[in-house]
C-alpha cells in the first residue's frame, strides 16, 4: 500500500502540464493612413471592420510614428529604433547601412520558432511603381514574402492627377472598375488567407502590408458612391493660421497644390475615404478567416498606420509635417484574454513600443539594442499610470546663403535641419533646429487643431522650458 502510494506521489511530481499555445500574430499595416475613421469618430467614414476590431481590442487615442514619411517609421517600427539611430531620413537610405546588427520584429520570431512571412508592403516601397517588386525589403525579416500586383498598377494611364503622369508624390485618384479582386490590396489579403490556412497549426507571425489610402487613391467606383460629393466638408483653414509660426512647419507644401480648386479638394477628400473604407473591407477578411479558421482567440491582431495624413488642415496635404494630423496614427492591439479589451486607452505611445510589446506578449526576448518601451501594462488597464511622451521628427533644408555648382548652373547651398516634436497628453512642443529656426506649442485642452502657437507667450515660458527638457531625453533615449 505505501508502495503505491509513493508511486503515485512520484508520477504526480514528474507531471509536467502541456505548454499554453503560444500567440500568433497577425500584424496589419495601412499606408498613410490617418486617424479619420469611424472608431475614431469620424463622422462621415464608414471602416466598420476596424471599428469592430476596435471594439474589441485597446484602440490607442494617442499613438505617434516616428517620422511622417514611409521608410524613416517603417524602418523604426520594425526594428524599435529610432530614426537619428538608423540614420533613415528619406526614402532611398536602408537601415542596415547604419545598424548592420539590428534585429528587425521578423527576426525576433524567426528565432524562436516562428513561421514568418511578408505580403504586400511592410518596408518601404516607392508608391505605385514598385508594387510588385521587393521595394526597399529587408529579406533576413522574413522566411517568405508575396508581392501581390493588381489591375490599380495596369489602370494608371486613368488615373487622374494633379501632375500628369506623377501618381505617389502627387494627389491623384481614379474611380476604378472591376470588382475588389482584381484590386493589389484585395489579392494581399487573399494571399495572407491563403497563408493562414497553411499554417494554423504552427505559430505565425504574418505581416500584411496594404498600400491604400497612399496615392494614387485608387477604390472600385462603390466605394466612392459611399462618399456623395456634397457631404464632404473642407478644413476650415483661418487666414492668419499661419501668423507666428515658424515657416518650417509648412515645409511639405507642394507646388502642384496651388491648383487645387475647393471641387478638386472634395474629389481628393472622397477618393481618400474611398480608399479607406476599401482597405477596411480587405481588412474584414482577415478578421473573418481567424474566426473561420478558429484562430482569433490565439491571435494578436496589431493594426496601424505606418504615420498620419493632411487632408487640407493648415493648408497641408499628405505627410511630413510635425502637425497632429501628420504625427498621429490609429493603433488598435487585440490580445486574446487581455484585461483592457473593449476599451481605449488615453496614454501617448509610439510605434517603436510595437516591438517590444509583441516580444513580450508572446514570451520572447526582445532585442538587447530597443529604444521603445512594452505596452502591456496599457492592455491590461489603459489608464494606467504612463509617462512616457512620443518624439516626432522630420528633416527640412535650409539655404545657408553660399551657392555651389550644379553642373552648368549654381544653386544655393543647403543644410539638413532637423524639427523635433513632443507629445503629450495635453501639449504639443517642436523645435525646429534646436529652436535656432523657431518653435510651437499648442495647448490640446483649448487648441486641438493646433492653431494658436503659444512658444513665445511669456505666459507659457515655463511649459516651454519643461517640454524642451522631455524633448531633449526622448531623444537620447
Amino acid at each position: 500500500m505505501h508502495a503505491r502510494l509513493l508511486l503515485l506521489l512520484l508520477c504526480a511530481l514528474t507531471f509536467v502540464a502541456p505548454a499554453a499555445p503560444k500567440f500568433n500574430v497577425l500584424f496589419v499595416v495601412s499606408d498613410d493612413l490617418c486617424t479619420a475613421l469611424g472608431a475614431y469618430g469620424h463622422p462621415l467614414v464608414k471602416s466598420p471592420n476596424l471599428d469592430r476590431l476596435a471594439a474589441k481590442g485597446v484602440r490607442f487615442d494617442r499613438a505617434y510614428c516616428q517620422y511622417p514619411l514611409c521608410n524613416p517609421s517603417r524602418a523604426s517600427f520594425l526594428t524599435g529604433l529610432r530614426p537619428d539611430t538608423t540614420k533613415v531620413h528619406e526614402n532611398r537610405t536602408h537601415f542596415r547601412q547604419a545598424v548592420p546588427e539590428a534585429q528587425s520584429l521578423g527576426q525576433t520570431f524567426q528565432k524562436a520558432g516562428y513561421f514568418v512571412a511578408r505580403v504586400g508592403k511592410l518596408y518601404h516601397y516607392a508608391v505605385p511603381l514598385q508594387i510588385g517588386t521587393d521595394g526597399l525589403d529587408d529579406p533576413p525579416s522574413w522566411q517568405k514574402v508575396i508581392n501581390p500586383s493588381g489591375r490599380d498598377r495596369a489602370d494608371e494611364p486613368k488615373i487622374f492627377s494633379l501632375t500628369p503622369g506623377v501618381f505617389g508624390g502627387s494627389l491623384s485618384w481614379l474611380a476604378a472598375d472591376g470588382a475588389d479582386e482584381e484590386q493589389t490590396d484585395a489579392m494581399s489579403a487573399a494571399e495572407a488567407i491563403k497563408l493562414l490556412e497553411a499554417n494554423r497549426e504552427k505559430p505565425f507571425f504574418l505581416a500584411v502590408g496594404f498600400f491604400r489610402p497612399h496615392t494614387p487613391y485608387v477604390a472600385p467606383k462603390k466605394y466612392f458612391d459611399l462618399y456623395p460629393l456634397n457631404q464632404i466638408k473642407l478644413a476650415d483653414v483661418p487666414a492668419d493660421h499661419k501668423q507666428g509660426v515658424p515657416a518650417f512647419a509648412f515645409g511639405s507644401e507642394k507646388k502642384d497644390q496651388e491648383q487645387l480648386t475647393d471641387d478638386l479638394r472634395r474629389q481628393a477628400i472622397q477618393a481618400y475615404h474611398a480608399s479607406t473604407s476599401f482597405m477596411d473591407a480587405q481588412l474584414g477578411k482577415l478578421l473573418d478567416a481567424l474566426d473561420r479558421l478558429q484562430l482569433a482567440e490565439r491571435t494578436i491582431v496589431v493594426f496601424f498606420s505606418d504615420h498620419g495624413y493632411h487632408l487640407g488642415e493648415h493648408g497641408l496635404w499628405q505627410k511630413l509635417s510635425l502637425f497632429e494630423q501628420s504625427a498621429r496614427v490609429p493603433l488598435v492591439i487585440y490580445q486574446p484574454g487581455a484585461k483592457g479589451n473593449g476599451k481605449v486607452s488615453p496614454r501617448t505611445v509610439e510605434l517603436i513600443d510595437l516591438h517590444p510589446t509583441l516580444a513580450e506578449l508572446c514570451g520572447l526576448p526582445a532585442p538587447p539594442r530597443v529604444e521603445g518601451k512594452s505596452l502591456k501594462p496599457l492592455l491590461d488597464n489603459p489608464a494606467t499610470k504612463w509617462d512616457k511622451p512620443a518624439i516626432t521628427q522630420v528633416a527640412r533644408n535650409l539655404n545657408v546663403g553660399t551657392f555651389v555648382k550644379d553642373g552648368d548652373k549654381k544653386k544655393k547651398a543647403q543644410r539638413p535641419v532637423m524639427g523635433y516634436s513632443v507629445r503629450t497628453e495635453r501639449w504639443r512642443y517642436t523645435e525646429w533646429d534646436g529652436g535656432k529656426q523657431g518653435a510651437q506649442l499648442y495647448d490640446h485642452s483649448t487648441d486641438p487643431l493646433e492653431l494658436r502657437n503659444l512658444a513665445t507667450d511669456p505666459k507659457h515660458a515655463g511649459t516651454v522650458a519643461e517640454l524642451g527638457e522631455l524633448l531633449k531625453r526622448g531623444k537620447s533615449r
